[in-house]
């Protein structure tokens, strides 16, 4: 198991990282604040003095603009992959009153930023209606259905996936060591080019890497986690000595040799 397109489109553009926007017959890209609603709707922040303000303005009595946001995926470690690349082109229009409201919470729930509490009094927020979606991983672009983007859910471990891996590789690095170790040669990998270790955390499993320089594979959980209460109870039997066997905590996970 691992995210679907439409997942990992979802978790690039929630707000965590950096994204510019191209407006339409506008100079640019834009550094943009933005954020995600709970349906996947993107809403754009900006101040009074914004350049992206000034390009969101519509022209000739227009209710709205064409813009399209662009993020690329920050991986959290050295050594890890990255998710990708995602561009989401729509049409975004300013909001007031009591829809500009229930945006600014639903931005700060992602961006508790103090800009919003000046929304309709120099700052101005915007929400965009999402028309195409587009990922590029490794060079592979994939088109994202918007009804299936608006379904999907970003990841649950996103925002704190460095936090825990960063705790894995100071903590607990050689019970994990040991743990990837028994479930690649249960599938057969028996060559490693250094200690392996994790490089990437998600819903679904681990990427790991098989030492510097060496390949990667997946460890699918057996079943999603949802938060972080979740992941730690599915660990503990792995990451406490006293509390598993190797073959208990071998139940654990499913191993993809292939990689990520």
């Amino acid at each position: 198991m691992q995210p679907s397109p439409a997942e990992i489109a979802r978790t690039l553009v929630a707000g965590r990282l950096p994204g510019t926007a191209h407006v339409a017959c506008r100079p640019g890209p834009h550094a943009v604040r933005h954020a995600t609603d709970p349906m996947g709707q993107i809403l754009l922040l900006t101040g009074e003095t914004d350049p992206m303000g000034a390009a969101l303005r519509p022209t000739d009595g227009a209710a709205d603009t064409a813009v399209v946001l662009d993020v690329t995926d920050t991986p959290p470690v050295a050594g890890a992959p990255s998710r990708g690349r995602v561009w989401v082109s729509g049409w975004v229009s300013p909001l007031d009153g009591a829809p500009a409201r229930l945006a600014a919470l639903d931005f700060a729930d992602v961006h508790a930023t103090g800009d919003l509490l000046d929304v309709g009094r120099g700052a101005s927020i915007y929400r965009m209606e999402v028309a195409e979606i587009r990922l590029d991983q490794s060079g592979v672009t994939t088109d994202v259905d918007p009804d299936e983007y608006a379904a999907a859910e970003p990841d649950p471990l996103d925002g704190i996936e460095t936090e825990l891996l960063t705790d894995l590789a100071d903590h607990h690095q050689p019970e994990m060591s040991a743990f990837i170790r028994r479930q690649l040669r249960d599938v057969g990998h028996r060559r490693f080019a250094g200690e392996p270790q994790v490089v990437r955390l998600d819903r679904y499993g681990f990427v790991v890497s098989l030492g510097t320089g060496g390949p990667r594979a997946r460890l699918a959980f057996p079943a999603p986690v949802r938060d972080r209460a979740e992941l730690a109870r599915l660990l503990h039997p792995v990451l406490c000595r006293r509390c598993a066997s190797p073959a208990t905590a071998g139940r654990h996970t499913s191993a993809d040799p292939a990689g990520s």
